[in-house]
């Protein structure tokens, strides 16, 4: 609890993989998926939407609703699983945009107006909106530049003492997860073969 976790490996070792057995959208092979102490791996999905309230997940390139503004992407769980007000969900979005370095006036804008590193803090304020205990980043540094790429690390650094939470970052950049990392696992064809 309260760690962060990276796990590196070359393209196609299954790190994207991992992320996807860990929120049940895919099942696996063979062995068991322990998630808060609870084996997910045959859960149906009632179950395992039960688990996936508990979890935030920043996605490779930020994966926010083109036809939604930044309010309704950052939003969306605070609205649809948590039936809060949209005076409460402003609140909520205002406050976790704050935390990722953005200002109230984002929430207007659509992710086609935001340059790459917005829209990944647009994301990150997105998983962190209904509080999970539990953030996946699934290759956080995607696509940036390398400036950009240090003030994700560091985000996500900030976020974890602040918010305390337990995150797993996917990478395959060494020095990303040297900085955000307490532990690194290293993924070769499937299988951890060092931590």
């Amino acid at each position: 609890r309260g760690e962060t976790l990276a796990i590196i490996g070359r393209s196609g070792t299954g790190k994207s993989t991992a992320l996807r057995l860990i929120t049940g959208l895919t099942n696996p092979d063979a062995g068991v998926i322990r998630v808060f102490g609870r084996d997910i791996s045959r859960y149906g999905e009632e179950e395992m939407n039960d688990i996936r309230k508990r979890i935030g997940v920043v996605f490779q390139y930020a994966a926010l609703f083109d036809s939604m503004n930044c309010f309704e992407n950052v939003a969306f769980r605070l609205l649809r699983d948590l039936g809060l007000s949209r005076d409460q969900a402003w609140k909520i979005a205002v406050e976790k945009l704050e935390m990722v370095g953005l200002s109230e006036r984002v929430l207007s804008l659509f992710p086609s107006e935001l340059s790459g590193g917005m829209r990944k803090r647009v994301g990150l304020a997105r998983a962190i909106a209904a509080d999970p205990e539990i953030v996946l980043y699934d290759e956080p540094n995607s696509g940036l530049d390398p400036i950009t790429s240090d003030a994700i690390d560091n985000l996500i650094v900030s976020l974890q003492k602040r918010l305390k939470v337990t995150s797993v970052v996917v990478t395959h950049d060494m020095e990303s997860a040297g900085k955000v990392a307490n532990r690194i696992a290293m993924l070769y064809d499937g299988k951890i073969i060092g931590c």
